[in-house]
């Protein structure tokens, strides 16, 4: 009995709950002291081949609370990071694949959208653009310029315009070669009308068809390729037709130009300012013919040549006078000094 009290411990407990041992408390601190020095067991492997110890060192009783969760945060810390390695290595792989789908469904979806365009929205241009390269200037023929603007602008919206301004340009180049075809098998007393009627009749045309065309020259024409649908339209005329046939035109022209009424006037006016409009340099060809037609094409006039245009006012006078074109009642008018 009295070696078991002299081995109790006695605890006081003060105010603040604090434990202190008394005179005998030297034996329980030897006691605490030897089981903390012992060994503890070691952690056993885990499931994927490493061994426990990887979380830290073994843990002893000299070693705190603290130590201890600083370990078992370490190890936290690592198995996170692994798992954040793993998703970061498959991330690449779902990106990957997702894409490889959205590159796919959208080569699809481009697919369908040239699909439509090639069955519903060009030929239905296409034939709005044949009624219109043959109508002429005086007949009506009924198209529906809204829904030709419609189909326009579905295939602008739809990133089709450089398609479509391919389709519309190969369209009227076909136009152009039948054109030039027939001018080919014009015989030259009727060549000069025939010609003036295929360029009138496709100014009119492209009255109608560049205004349809509003948007694709806006949205593509003016701002990728900084030009503009008309000029582009009367260029196609001057390189598949014009320049084709100008060799064989300038000298009946030239030719009817000097018989005057040989041509109609307005058909001489309507051919020379067409020819000048498509290539300007053409008027080098035949400068007397041109500047019958439009201004300023001579050079200025030289004080020092006045009187060389005086004769030629007076050669020029004196031939209309013997082909029939009299001067009229003279009687009224004074007489020059050289009568």
């Amino acid at each position: 009995m009295e070696a078991m009290e002299d081995d109790s411990v006695e605890l006081k407990d003060d105010h603040n709950h604090n434990y202190c041992a008394s005179s005998s408390s030297s034996k329980v601190r030897s006691y605490l002291s030897s089981q903390l020095s012992a060994p503890q067991p070691v952690c056993a492997a885990l499931p994927g081949g490493e061994p426990g110890t990887r979380r830290g060192k073994q843990r002893s009783g000299s070693s705190s609370t603290a130590a201890g969760s600083k370990f078992m945060d370490s190890d936290s810390g690592s198995e996170s990071s692994e798992v954040s390695e793993t998703d970061s290595s498959a991330a690449p792989a779902a990106v990957e694949g997702k894409f490889t789908l959205d590159s796919t469904s959208k080569f699809l979806l481009n697919a369908m959208a040239v699909e439509d365009y090639r069955k519903n929205h060009w030929p239905n241009l296409e034939k709005a653009i044949d009624r219109l390269l043959i109508q002429n200037p005086t007949d009506h023929i009924s198209v529906s310029y809204a829904q030709i603007y419609s189909y326009v602008y579905k295939c602008v919206c739809q990133q089709h315009s450089e398609l479509l301004y391919n389709d519309l340009t190969s369209k009227i180049t076909s136009h152009l070669q039948q054109v030039s075809t027939h001018l080919q098998a014009s015989s030259p007393e009727n060549f000069i009308e025939t010609f003036n009627i295929a360029l009138t009749q496709y100014t009119a045309s492209l009255q109608c068809i560049v205004p349809v065309f509003m948007y694709l020259n806006k949205f593509y024409i003016e701002s990728k390729l900084n030009r503009d649908l008309r000029e582009d339209l009367m260029k196609l005329f001057a390189d598949h037709v014009a320049e084709k046939h100008v060799n064989t035109l300038m000298p009946l022209l030239i030719k009817a130009h000097s018989m005057p009424f040989e041509v109609q006037p307005s058909t001489m006016a309507s051919v020379v300012k067409g020819l000048y409009s498509l290539r300007p340099e053409w008027a080098l060809l035949a400068p007397a013919l041109f500047s019958g037609f439009i201004p300023q094409i001579n050079p200025p006039a030289v004080e020092s040549l006045l009187s060389d245009y005086a004769a030629h006012d007076q050669k020029l006078q004196m031939e209309l006078s013997m082909n029939g074109f009299p001067r009229g009642d003279q009687s009224r008018k004074r007489a020059s000094d050289d009568s």
